[in-house]
C-alpha cells in the first residue's frame, strides 16, 4: 500500500467507512419487509443478488473466471459449502433482526475474530501467541457470563460466528474476489430460491405482490442492500492497509449494537454488560497483539533493507504482510449481514 497516493487512501477510508456503516444500519432495512418472513425475506435476497451482481459483472466483462471455476470440481465444490454456510449465517441474522434480538446478533460479529482464531487452533493447528490465548480465554469467559445473563447459550450469537468464520475459511481456499464468490455462491442458491418462492405464490403465501409496489421494490432492493457494501469495500480493499481494515470492521457490529440498545430498546440487565464488557477486553487485546506484531515486522524489514540479501528481505517482507493480515482480523466478506 506505500505506493497509494493520499488521494487514493482518502477515497480507501470513505469506501471502507461506506461499506462497514452500510452493515452496520442494515437492521433497520430488514424490518420494512413485513409482513414478509425470514425465509421468504432470505429467498429474494438470494434471487436479486444474483441480478444485481451478474449485472455489475456483465459491465465491468468480468466472466473469465466463470469457465475456470466450472472446471475445477473441488472449487466448486468449496463455493456449494460456501453458498450453505452463507444461506445460515443471512437466514439467522434476518430473523434475528425482525424478532428483537439485534444486540444479540451484533455480539455474533464481536467475538467472530475469537472464533475464528479458535477454528484455526483446532482446525489448521495453528499456534498462538500469549496474548491471543489470553483473550480467547477471555472471550469463553464472556459467552459463559452470557449464558448466565440470557439463561440460556447465546446461540444466535454462536451461529452467526461459527458460520461467518467456516466461510471465512472456505473462501479463502476458494481465492475468488468478493464479486465474483457472490455471484457463483448465489448461482447456487438461486434454482432453490426461486422455487420456493414459486411454491410459496402458488400456496398464496407470497408477499411480493400482495403487499404492493412499494413492498414489491423493498423486496427486490435486498439485492442492492447485499451487492453495494461489497462494492466499496472491494474499493477499499485495494487502496488501505489490511491492518486499516482490520480496525474499521468492529464499526458494523459497534453500529448494530448501538441500534439495538438506542433505537430497539432491547433489554440491557447488568449481566449482559459484563459479557459484553469482556467481549471488548477480548478484543482490544487481540487487536493490541497484532497491531504491536505488525510494528515490529516493520522495524525489522526497515532494519534489513540495507544488507544485501534478497533472501533475507523477501522473508521479513513476508513476514510483515502475515502480521498485517493478522492485525486484519477476519476477511470481511459478503457474509455481512
Amino acid at each position: 500500500m506505500a505506493g497509494k497516493s493520499r488521494g487514493e487512501r482518502h477515497i480507501g477510508l470513505l469506501n471502507g467507512f461506506a461499506a462497514y456503516g452500510m452493515w452496520g444500519i442494515v437492521p433497520l432495512f430488514w424490518p420494512l419487509l413485513k409482513p414478509a418472513g425470514a425465509v421468504e425475506i432470505l429467498a429474494h435476497r438470494m434471487v436479486w443478488s444474483l441480478v444485481v451482481v451478474g449485472a455489475v459483472l456483465l459491465v465491468v466483462r468480468r466472466w473469465s473466471w466463470v469457465g475456470e471455476l466450472l472446471r475445477q470440481p473441488r472449487r466448486l465444490a468449496l463455493v456449494t459449502v460456501a453458498a450453505a454456510v452463507i444461506t445460515v449465517n443471512w437466514g439467522v441474522y434476518i430473523w434475528s433482526v425482525n424478532n428483537g434480538q439485534v444486540v444479540e446478533a451484533s455480539l455474533g460479529y464481536f467475538i467472530n475474530p475469537l472464533v475464528t482464531i479458535a477454528m484455526g487452533v483446532l482446525l489448521l493447528k495453528e499456534r498462538l501467541r500469549p496474548v491471543q490465548w489470553v483473550a480467547v480465554g477471555v472471550g469463553f469467559t464472556a459467552v459463559v457470563v452470557l449464558t448466565a445473563g440470557y439463561g440460556r447459550p447465546p446461540w444466535i450469537s454462536l451461529v452467526l460466528a461459527l458460520s461467518f468464520a467456516t466461510y471465512g475459511l472456505v473462501k479463502k481456499k476458494v481465492n475468488l474476489s468478493g464479486l465474483e464468490s457472490l455471484a457463483a455462491e448465489t448461482a447456487i442458491q438461486f434454482l432453490p430460491a426461486l422455487a420456493y418462492l414459486l411454491w410459496l405464490t402458488t400456496h398464496g403465501g407470497s408477499t411480493f405482490a400482495a403487499e404492493g409496489p412499494g413492498h414489491a421494490a423493498l423486496l427486490a432492493a435486498t439485492g442492492v442492500v447485499t451487492a453495494l457494501p461489497l462494492v466499496c469495500f472491494g474499493a477499499a480493499a485495494i487502496r488501505v492497509p489490511l491492518s486499516t481494515l482490520g480496525l474499521l470492521q468492529y464499526l458494523a457490529p459497534v453500529f448494530q449494537f448501538l441500534l439495538g440498545v438506542l433505537y430497539f430498546r432491547e433489554a440491557m440487565p447488568a449481566e449482559r454488560w459484563a459479557g459484553f464488557a469482556l467481549v471488548w477486553v477480548a478484543l482490544t487485546l487481540l487487536t493490541w497483539d497484532a497491531l504491536r506484531t505488525a510494528r515490529r515486522a516493520a522495524r525489522t524489514l526497515r532494519a534489513e533493507t540495507a544488507v544485501p540479501r534478497t533472501t533475507v528481505a523477501t522473508g521479513t517482507a513476508g513476514a510483515v504482510r502475515n502480521a498485517e493480515s493478522v492485525a486484519s482480523g477476519p476477511e470481511p466478506l459478503d457474509a455481512k449481514p
